[in-house]
Order: C-alpha cells, then sequence, then structure tokens
C-alpha cells in the first residue's frame, strides 16, 4: 500500500453545531452581564411583592435578573443599555393585598394587567402618572377603593390605549384632570377603550369631555358607564367620539333625553342604556345604521318606533320593553332581517298585529309582544319565521281562531297568548298538539264561556307529549275536567282556575307522575277530596319530585297563585309544588291521608263545604309554607301539632266552627288575629279571648279519684271567691285615681294588629311615657305610648316588617320624619315588670358599632315594647333570598364586609358584654343592613326578656331551622359555640347564595351544610361560591371564608373556634399573614 501526503480533514456538521452554540451562549452571557434589570425597576417590584401574598408563590427571587421573573417582560434602554421593565402582567393569580406606590417609579412600563386578583385599598396618588408610557392598563375585578386619584403629568402624551377599572368599588367623581388626559390620547389617536364599569360612581357621564366635538379623529372605540350611581343628563359630546362602536351606561340613575349627537355616531354596533330613567323619544335611532345591539328597556322612553327603524338591517337584538312607546309596528321594521330578540313587551303599543309582516324576520328565534293593546288575529306572516323558540302575545286583544299554519313553527317550545279574545279552544288544542317540542303553553283567559275541550283525540296519538305547563284558566269553561289530561305524561304544572268547571276532582289525575302544582280554584267543582290525589308521585315522594326534568323557560312566566301578588317564574321548578282547590263546593271531611303529601308548599282549601275536624296529620307536611282553610264548616280544635310546621308562614281557619284554644309557640305566635276571625269558640291571645280553665287543660283521661274532683271544686270555689276580692278591690283603686270614671290607659285588647283598627281617643296623650336610653338619638326628647298606637297606626298589619319567635315589628314613623322599628313582644311574658325593666336596662349597655342600637322601651298594661333603630335596607336574608335582583348587588366585598361586620357584632355580646350574652337565634334574617350595608346583629339577648334564663347557658331551645346546632338536638342548652355554629350557616348562605334549608334543591343538595361538606370531600370546593360571585378575582377569598365557616359548622361543638378566632380570620381573609390553627 503507497502512502502519500495527508489531506486537511473537515470537522464533522455536528461538532460545527456544537462550537456555534457555544459561541452563541458566550456570547448572551456577555450580553446578560453587560445588560441587566434596572436596578430601580428590581428595587420598585421587591417593595410590591413584599406588600401582595398570593396562593402559590411568584417566585420573585433577589438572586435572579427581574426580566425572568413572573409576569415580567423587559427592553433595552437606548440611553444607557439598561434593561427596563415594560411588562407587568399578573392577571388571575389571586394576588391579595395593596398597590404599593413603589410601582410609580416603573416609568418605562408600557402594560401593567393586574385584573381579576383581590387586591385592596386605594391608589397610590401619583399612581396615573404611569400613563405617560402606558399602553394598556387592566385592573378590572379586583376590589380597589376609594376615590380615583388625579392625573400628574403630561397632559398631552397620549400613549394609553387601553384603561379597564371595571369591578371594583372605587366611588366619587372622575378626576378631571384624567379625563382629559383621556380626551388627548382620544384625540391623538390611541385611546380605543375606557370601562369604569360596576364601581360606584358619581356625578355626571363625562362626554363632554372625553368626547369633545373638537375632538372628531377620536380613536374610542368602547365606552362603558354601566352599573354606577352616575345621574343627571347625558350630556351633548358623543358625536365626538366619530369611531365609537359600543356605548354602554346601564343600571345607573341617567335621565332626560338620548343626545341627539348621539345619532351622528355612525359607527356604533351596540346601545346599552337599561333600567334607568331616560325619557323622550327614539326617532334618530335610526341614522346608526350599524346598530346590532340596541338595549333601551326599562325606561321612561314616549313617542313611536320610529317609521324608519328597518334602516337598522343589521340589529340582532332590540330590547324595549317596560317603555311608554306608542303607536304601531312600522312595516319598515320587517327589513331588520338579522333580528334573533325582538323584546316590545309592556308598552302602549297598538294596531292591527296581523297587519304586520313577520316572514322577513326568519333569523328570530324570541318574540315577546306581551302587555301592549294589539289587535286582529294572530298575524299570518309570523307562521315563516321557522326558527322561533318562544313567542309571548299575551295580554293584548287578539281575536279569532288559531290558524292551521302554526303547524310551521316546530321549534316552538313556549307559548303565551293569555288575556286575548280567542275562540274555538278545541280546535286550538287540536292543532296545538302537532307541536311536538311545546313544553309550556299558556291559554289562560280566552275562549270565553265555551265548553271545556273534551275531544279524546286531542292528544292522539302522540299530542302534547313534551307539555310540562299548562294554563287554561280564567276562561269560564264550563264541563268537566277532560280526561285527556291523563295522556300528558311530562304534565308538571296545571291551571285550570277561573273557571266553571263542574263535577267532582278525577281520581286518574294522580295518575300523573311529574304533576306537582295544581290549580283548579274558583270553579263550581263538587264531591270529596279524593284521596288518590294524595298519592301523586311528584308530592308524597321526595324523590319523585326531584327526578322530574329541571327546564329553564325560554321567556319567565307570570303566575297569579292563589290569588296574590305576580310572581316571575323564570324556571318550571321555581312554582312551588302546590294544591290550589279553593273557591269551590267540595264537602266531605278533610282526608287523614293528606299527610302523605309531604312535598306540598301551598294547600288552599278555603271557601268549600269541608266539615269535621281539620286532620292532624297536616302536621307531617313538613315543607308546608301556606295553608288555607277558611270558610268552610270545619269543627273541633286547631291541632296542636301544626305548631312543628317550621316553614309555615301563612295560615288561615277564619269562618269556620272551631273551638277552644288557639296554638302557641312555633309560628303560630307570628299569625294575625284575621286568621282566626270568624271563630267565636276560639280563644288565646290572638283572639283577645281569654281561655277558661276547662279549655286550656290537657286532654288526658277522666279520673275516677273523687279526692281529686273535690280538690278541683275547693279551688275553683277559691279561686271564684279570690277574684271577685280583687275585682272589687280593682274597682276601688280605678275610682281613686280616676274618679271621673274614664279610663286613662290603654286596655290590653285595644292593642291589636288588626288594620281595622283605630287608634283609641280615649287614650291620655301624655300618659305612659316610653323610656328613652340616654345618648341615643337625638331627634326624640320623649315619646308616649299615645305616639307610637299613631305612628304605627294602632299596630297596623300593614306597618309590620318582620316576624319572629319573639312577635312581630313595626314600622314608625314619627312626626318629625323619624323612623323607628318597634318589637311588640309576645310569648310567656313570665318575667315580672320590675325584673323585665332590669333586664331591658342591662340590655341598653350592650351598645357596639355592630348591634342594632335598643332606643328604649315601654311597659303597658300586659304588653312590652322595644324600640330599636329602623334599618333602611331590611336583613340579609331580604337580600339573598327575598328580593328578586338582591343576590346581584351583593358582591364578594359586599358579602364579605357583611360577615365581618356581624362577626364584630356577635363577638362584642360573647367576650366584652357583662354578662355575656348568647343570642340562641343567629340567622341571615337577624341581620340587618344599613343604607351602606353595613352589618347589625339584631334581637341579642330577647330570650332573656320571655324565657327562663341561667348566666353561662340557656334552656329552652330558641333556633331557627337550618341555623340549629347538631348538639341542641341532645342536650336542648343554648351555648356560645351553638352560636358560631349558626354564625357559620350564614356564612355558607353569603357564599353560596343558598337558603339553609331548600326543599327545592334534589335531596343531595337540600341541606346547605351537608351539601358543602359533600362538595369539600369531592374535591369541587370551587364548585360551592354562588354563580353570581364566580370568575370574578375572588375565588381564593371565598376559598379563605369556606374553610373559615366549615371550621365553624363542625359537627363536634368543641372543634369549632371562639368567635374571637373568627373575627380575626375574617379580618385577614386575603392577607398573607392568615394563620389558622385548626387543631
Amino acid at each position: 500500500m503507497t502512502q502519500g501526503t495527508p489531506r486537511p480533514t473537515t470537522p464533522p456538521s455536528s461538532m460545527v453545531f456544537v462550537i456555534k452554540l457555544l459561541v452563541v451562549s458566550w456570547f448572551l452571557v456577555l450580553v446578560q452581564a453587560s445588560s441587566s434589570c434596572n436596578q430601580l425597576d428590581r428595587d420598585s417590584l421587591l417593595a410590591f411583592s413584599r406588600n401582595i401574598s398570593t396562593p402559590s408563590p411568584l417566585n420573585w427571587s433577589a438572586s435572579v435578573d427581574c426580566c425572568q421573573w413572573e409576569g415580567i417582560a423587559c427592553d433595552e434602554d437606548k440611553q444607557n443599555g439598561d434593561l427596563r421593565v415594560i411588562h407587568l402582567v399578573l392577571p388571575s393569580r389571586g394576588l391579595t393585598g395593596f398597590i404599593f406606590p413603589s410601582l410609580t417609579n416603573l416609568t418605562a412600563l408600557s402594560q401593567l394587567n393586574l385584573s381579576h386578583n383581590r387586591l385592596s385599598g386605594n391608589l397610590p396618588n401619583q399612581f396615573f402618572s404611569l400613563l405617560n408610557r402606558l399602553q394598556i392598563l387592566d385592573l378590572s375585578y379586583n376590589r380597589l377603593s376609594g376615590e380615583l386619584p388625579p392625573f400628574v403629568g403630561n397632559i398631552s402624551s397620549n400613549t394609553i390605549q387601553e384603561l379597564d377599572l371595571s369591578s371594583n368599588l372605587f366611588h366619587g367623581t372622575l378626576p378631571p384632570s384624567l379625563l382629559q388626559h383621556l380626551a388627548s390620547a382620544a384625540a391623538g389617536g390611541s385611546l380605543t377603550s375606557f370601562n369604569v364599569s360596576n364601581n360606584s360612581f358619581t356625578g355626571q357621564i363625562p362626554t363632554s369631555l372625553l368626547c369633545s366635538n373638537h375632538n372628531s379623529s377620536s380613536s374610542l372605540r368602547f365606552l362603558d358607564y354601566s352599573s354606577n350611581d352616575f345621574s343627571g343628563i347625558i350630556q351633548p359630546g358623543l358625536g365626538g367620539c366619530s369611531k365609537l362602536e359600543k356605548f354602554r351606561a346601564g343600571f345607573n340613575f341617567l335621565s332626560g333625553p338620548l343626545p341627539s349627537d348621539i345619532f351622528n355616531v355612525v359607527s356604533l354596533i351596540e346601545i346599552s342604556l337599561p333600567l334607568n330613567k331616560l325619557s323622550g323619544t327614539i326617532e334618530g335611532i335610526v341614522n346608526l345604521t350599524n346598530l346590532t345591539v340596541l338595549e333601551l328597556y326599562s325606561n321612561n322612553f314616549t313617542g313611536p318606533l320610529p317609521l324608519d327603524i328597518g334602516k337598522l338591517s343589521k340589529l340582532e337584538r332590540l330590547l324595549l320593553h317596560a317603555n311608554n312607546l306608542t303607536g304601531t309596528l312600522p312595516p319598515s321594521l320587517m327589513n331588520c332581517v338579522n333580528l334573533v330578540m325582538l323584546d316590545l313587551r309592556l308598552n302602549l303599543l297598538e294596531g292591527n298585529l296581523s297587519a304586520f309582516n313577520f316572514s322577513r324576520l326568519l333569523k328570530l328565534t324570541t318574540l315577546d309582544l306581551g302587555n301592549n293593546t294589539f289587535t286582529g288575529i294572530l298575524p299570518p306572516t309570523l307562521y315563516a319565521c321557522k326558527s322561533l323558540k318562544a313567542v309571548r302575545l299575551a295580554s293584548n286583544q287578539l281575536g279569532g281562531q288559531i290558524s292551521p299554519d302554526i303547524l310551521g313553527l316546530q321549534s316552538l317550545a313556549f307559548l303565551s297568548i293569555s288575556t286575548n279574545n280567542l275562540t274555538n279552544a278545541t280546535g286550538a288544542l287540536r292543532l296545538l298538539m302537532g307541536l311536538k317540542n311545546l313544553s309550556t303553553l299558556m291559554l289562560s283567559q280566552n275562549f270565553f264561556n265555551e265548553m271545556m275541550p273534551d275531544d279524546p283525540n286531542i292528544t292522539h296519538p302522540d299530542g302534547f307529549q313534551k307539555i310540562q305547563v299548562l294554563g287554561l284558566g280564567g276562561c269560564n269553561f264550563t264541563g268537566q275536567i277532560p280526561h285527556w289530561l291523563v295522556n300528558l305524561k311530562k304534565l308538571e304544572a296545571i291551571d285550570l282556575s277561573y273557571n266553571k268547571i263542574s263535577g267532582s276532582i278525577p281520581p286518574w289525575l294522580s295518575t300523573l307522575p311529574e304533576l306537582f302544582y295544581i290549580d283548579l280554584s274558583f270553579n263550581n267543582l263538587t264531591g270529596i277530596f279524593p284521596t288518590e290525589l294524595t298519592t301523586l308521585p311528584a308530592l308524597t315522594s321526595q324523590q319523585a319530585y326531584d327526578d322530574v326534568e329541571r327546564t329553564y323557560l325560554e321567556l319567565p312566566v307570570f303566575a297569579n297563585a292563589n290569588n296574590v301578588s305576580q310572581m316571575q317564574y323564570n324556571q318550571i321548578s321555581n312554582l312551588p309544588p302546590a294544591i290550589y282547590l279553593g273557591n269551590n263546593s267540595l264537602n266531605g271531611s278533610i282526608p287523614i291521608e293528606i299527610g302523605q303529601l309531604k312535598v306540598l308548599h301551598q294547600l288552599d282549601l278555603g271557601h268549600n263545604k269541608f266539615s269535621g275536624s281539620i286532620p292532624a296529620e297536616i302536621s307531617n307536611l313538613i315543607n308546608l309554607e301556606k295553608l288555607y282553610l277558611s270558610g268552610n264548616q270545619l269543627s273541633g280544635e286547631i291541632p296542636e301539632s301544626l305548631k312543628s310546621l317550621h316553614f309555615l308562614s301563612v295560615f288561615s281557619v277564619a269562618s269556620n266552627d272551631l273551638q277552644g284554644p288557639i296554638p302557641t309557640g312555633g309560628q303560630f305566635d307570628t299569625f294575625p288575629p284575621s286568621s282566626f276571625e270568624g271563630n267565636p269558640q276560639l280563644c288565646g291571645s290572638a283572639v283577645q279571648r281569654s281561655c277558661l280553665p276547662q279549655q286550656v287543660a290537657t286532654a288526658g283521661g277522666h279520673s275516677s279519684n273523687k279526692k281529686l274532683i273535690i280538690g278541683f271544686g275547693i279551688a275553683a270555689c277559691f279561686g271564684t271567691v279570690s277574684f271577685i276580692s280583687v275585682l272589687i278591690v280593682w274597682i276601688i283603686s280605678k275610682r281613686r285615681i280616676n274618679p271621673g270614671g274614664e279610663p286613662d290607659k290603654v286596655e290590653p285588647e285595644s292593642i291589636s294588629a288588626n288594620s281595622n283598627s283605630e287608634v283609641h281617643p280615649e287614650v291620655d296623650k301624655e300618659a305612659s311615657l316610653v323610656v328613652l336610653f340616654p345618648n341615643k338619638t337625638n331627634e326624640i326628647k320623649d315619646l308616649t305610648i299615645f305616639e307610637i298606637l299613631k305612628a304605627t297606626e294602632n299596630f297596623s298589619q300593614a306597618n309590620i316588617i318582620g316576624c319572629g319567635g319573639f312577635g312581630l315589628v313595626y314600622k314608625a314613623t314619627l312626626p318629625n320624619g323619624t323612623t323607628l322599628a318597634i318589637k311588640k313582644l309576645s310569648g310567656d311574658l313570665g318575667l315580672m315588670e320590675r325584673e323585665f325593666k332590669a333586664e331591658v336596662e342591662a340590655l341598653s349597655t350592650a351598645q357596639h358599632e355592630n348591634l342594632v342600637a335598643l332606643q328604649g322601651y315601654c311597659v303597658h298594661e300586659g304588653f312590652r315594647l322595644l324600640i330599636y333603630t329602623y334599618m333602611e335596607n331590611g336583613s340579609l336574608d331580604y337580600w339573598l333570598h327575598e328580593k328578586a335582583d338582591g343576590p346581584s348587588q351583593l358582591d364578594w366585598p359586599t358579602r364579605l364586609k357583611i360577615a365581618q361586620g356581624a362577626s364584630c357584632g356577635l363577638a362584642y355580646m360573647h367576650q366584652i358584654c357583662e354578662p355575656h350574652i348568647v343570642h340562641r337565634d343567629i340567622k341571615s334574617s337577624n341581620i340587618l343592613l344599613d343604607e351602606k350595608f353595613k352589618a347589625y346583629v339584631a334581637d341579642f339577648g330577647l330570650a332573656r326578656l320571655i324565657l327562663p334564663y341561667h348566666t353561662h347557658v340557656t334552656t329552652e331551645l330558641v333556633g331557627t331551622l337550618g341555623y340549629i346546632p347538631p348538639e341542641y338536638g341532645q342536650a336542648w342548652v343554648a351555648t356560645l359555640r351553638g352560636d358560631v355554629y349558626s354564625f357559620g350557616v350564614v356564612m355558607l348562605e353569603l357564599l353560596t347564595g343558598r337558603r339553609p334549608v331548600d326543599l327545592s334543591k334534589p335531596r343531595m343538595s337540600r341541606e346547605l351544610v351537608a351539601w358543602v361538606h359533600q362538595m369539600r370531600s369531592e374535591g369541587r370546593q370551587d364548585q360551592v361560591s354562588d354563580p353570581l360571585l364566580r370568575g370574578k378575582g375572588f375565588e381564593e377569598e371565598m376559598l379563605q371564608v369556606l374553610d373559615v365557616a366549615c371550621m365553624c359548622v363542625s359537627q363536634n361543638p368543641f372543634k369549632r373556634p371562639s368567635i374571637r378566632d373568627v373575627v380575626e380570620w375574617l379580618k385577614n381573609v386575603g392577607s398573607s399573614n392568615q394563620q389558622m390553627n385548626k387543631d
């Protein structure tokens, strides 16, 4: 082999790559060494981090360059080569704490996003100096508060593009200097979005400054002022925002007409101004041809719909309901071919509806024209809108018959044509059975004086198989309950009330497996209450009721159940399980089997011809809320067992032949005298008739013991003699006191809750001064019982603002405008007057900013009054569970504030007040709210005024179902730890928005405490919170309160924290130093 000169070798490609990688890495190291995070930026961020906490660490380590930290981005400063922080972006990181002033040192910052966290406190004074360089500022969904600081810096700088301060707790007016800067930025072409919605800002909307007519080149595209406290008119100026696309200012107190220049902003695609007090006409709206959403509902707009409204051909949602609009539907409306939802309900619109051409509105899914005065027949062109799912034409003046063409609406699930003048009920039902998806059909108050449709073919072979709600009430139908109803196996609610239906109630109603709401009232029904009705599956079995399909209604149903105020229902399951049979001619006895209807909430058997006794088995209806038995021929006594119905809020047995004592205790102490009137043989405090000894004696068989009989006889004789003696002494003493024989005091019987009572003129206006505690009020120097009688209209029912186990509470408005709350105590007033006064005087020393102030008291011949400060916003229970929009107005910061305040009041009672007070009935209805939603604990110490007590523990359980600690069922002793349990339930109410016991929920989620424990055990604690609170940045904070609440509701009372610990934990919710000793 011949060896030649060796050729030079080329390194392999892999080696070349490695060498290049090393060179690049070495270069980056050099760059990093020469350019690192600016020292001032680094120190400023560290100062900020020391004042916040997070569920998981940010890992902002001083040993790591700040440009590498989470949420931080840097860029090189061309002047000195430093890396400056340009982005601080930490949304939804669970940050708690406050915004430290050091952030204003980040002078190169272009983007600051701390949204969806739990930051609190005021913004630093120099905070808006950041706007000199910022492009995006987003602090939305925090709990920042206070007034906004003024802008500091160069007004003419124009870098800011988006400013979002929505969903915080800011208040006051928007600073003019800030608005001037934003106006400059808008005019300079940078600012596109400004959002301050969901705060408490006041004053006028600053359109004249932010959208000046001189800023015709304004770049603003999005303005949101909604859900604040802005008032006054919308000033001219919006015309200057020539590129504006969305303008929202709903849920404020705006008034006056829409500014004319808003109609020049042709770029607008959305205007949302609902729930204000705006007025005037909307004619100019037709110029905004790019609109897709127009929401002006719940205002005071007048005049007709614009004739040229068809120019708004891009409209998808037109919501103008609840105004005072007049005139007819303009023909051009049919050109709005993209409409998906059209709601003009509750206006003054009129005209022949069938003359309007709906046939071009092919995308329409929801149409609501109810509560107007439209005439004509059902519009034939409507049947071309095959996408329709919900139609309401109720409460108009439509007539004629339903056309077969309606069968083209096969997507229709909701149809309400109630309160019109339709005819041919049988024909209507034969047609409508062909709508296979129909689930809600409301035809009430039509077909007047026709026969009740009884054609068996109405449901043959498969008609109405999805019907859940059927309304045929108020038609004056004659005939009987039709047998074809037996085929509606999905039927859940039926209304046949206010007809002339005769015959008996058919037993086959009991075969409808999902029926839980029956209204047959105001008919001519005869016969007995069929015992088969007591076997209705959905009313006897909670499991069957829970299995009933729950569906949301496409449009709300308005029910006028039992002739009371109209209620709105958005979900079928919200209808109460009820049987209304009142105002018929039913007879016989009420069957004892009625006790099987354990799911029933409301039962009306009033104004019939029922006889016999009231079955004690009604006490088995543990969910019963309303019971009407008035206007019958019932006899015997009111069963004592009925007082075990803890949810019973309305009860009437008036106008019967009942006798004996009215039960006391439980809910019976809250029912007014009108519940029992018309029964002359009833006795008790409710009817102001004393019961004779034999009436209150406990039934227990006859004794053959002659000595016992003789003893009773002697006692009776002695008692009679004693009574006569006392009476003589009393008459003499009265004559001595008042020689003229005229009474100078109000008799106890004259103090009544009967609204028909009058203030008694014979009362001495100077008599019976109310004892007022010093330094409690400046407005009232003295007060008499006469003035209280006058202020409450002699304790009229109309002035009742609350009721409970301790008595009724009345609103009293004094001549000087001062409003008080007067509690008229009921129950066994066992304390002597001297002891009672001593107890009240002791209670008056319990003074704390979170306790309802006891201002005074009055003891006057058999009744006792307590005078309290009146709370404008009522109770927490009202806002969480009764007020329609209450929960949505209680955001999480407000709910936390309520929990913190109430805990402080309870802590004062438990630990500071001498002697310590066990409340014994902590619940949401005993937490009252002032006009700023500050919490006050009410009804503290009342048990000591009425029932026996001891210093450390209190016997004779007082409590409310759902709040009572488990150990009370064993020992019947109220303790401080029991109060803590009840307060834990209140915290769970605030967190979840649920009642402590909600029988409308499925069985496994009916009891709040058990449901929360179950959810936590399954790791689903994040799903416990009220849906209205989710997604707003408070999740971690709510979980912390959930932990506190769950410790309070521990089954073991000795594992519950003291109220002092609870106060401290709630105070530190969100703080990094929160420590909970769970041992």
